[in-house]
């Protein structure tokens, strides 16, 4: 019964990190990402954050994106200071072709710096990527 049990790769579903420039604060701040780099929209995009080191965590977060166009992005949540030294998970679900897809996402503590910077697919803009 297992066996026939379908569960499809995700490929193209990226999440980032971007160093921002944040108008409203007048301050840099973190901003997580979800890109989509397929060459077909993703529909009923879902994105549940936590952050995890040891006995610490944080709440479990869920983002409700919707359908995100082929070669786009769009933005999750702001990513505080101290959050960078916690593991940070973001596991995505979403539908494409009449399949759902589901994949964990984790960015391993003090991973979310400038020295991991390069270039992101989609955005015109430098930050940490996990694929």
């Amino acid at each position: 019964m297992k066996k026939d049990i379908e569960i499809p790769i995700v490929e193209g579903v990226y999440i980032a990190v971007i160093k921002e420039w944040d108008e409203e604060f007048l301050a840099q701040h973190w901003n997580s990402y979800i890109i989509n780099d397929r060459d077909t929209a993703i529909e009923m995009v879902l994105v549940v954050t936590k952050g995890y080191d040891g006995d610490r965590k944080t709440s479990l977060l869920r983002h409700g994106i919707g359908t995100m166009e082929a070669k786009s992005s769009a933005k999750i949540e702001m990513l505080q200071e101290e959050l960078l030294g916690m593991n940070n998970e973001f596991v995505v679900t979403f539908f494409a072709e009449s399949k759902m897809y589901d994949k964990k996402y984790v960015f391993r503590k003090h991973t979310i710096n400038e020295n991991a910077f390069q270039n992101l697919p989609v955005m015109d803009q430098l930050g940490v990527l996990v694929k």
